[in-house]
């Protein structure tokens, strides 16, 4: 798959803006996210540090939480998955 980070950096732009919204959440808890490739698929990766690496409930935060927000902020993107 190729990256469009360096393509398109409105893109990038958005979905760290998405990822700032979340980020102040998992923080509270004691984790965070970082954003690591866009693909040109529309396929955003993205990792968890701190506590959120471990938490059970990490899929449904991923799903219902992260996914969801950049979705909303960034039509573009198809998908949001995660990497170790």
């Amino acid at each position: 798959m190729l990256s469009i980070l360096e393509n398109n950096p409105d893109i990038k732009k958005k979905v760290e803006d998405a990822l700032e919204t979340c980020r102040q959440f998992l923080n509270q808890d004691g984790g965070d996210v970082e954003l690591i490739d866009i693909e040109n698929d529309g396929t955003v990766r993205i990792r968890y540090h701190g506590t959120c690496k471990m938490c059970p409930l990490s899929l449904m935060t991923l799903r219902g939480g992260i996914e969801r927000t950049i979705l909303n902020a960034v039509p573009s993107v198809r998908r949001v998955e995660l990497v170790n």
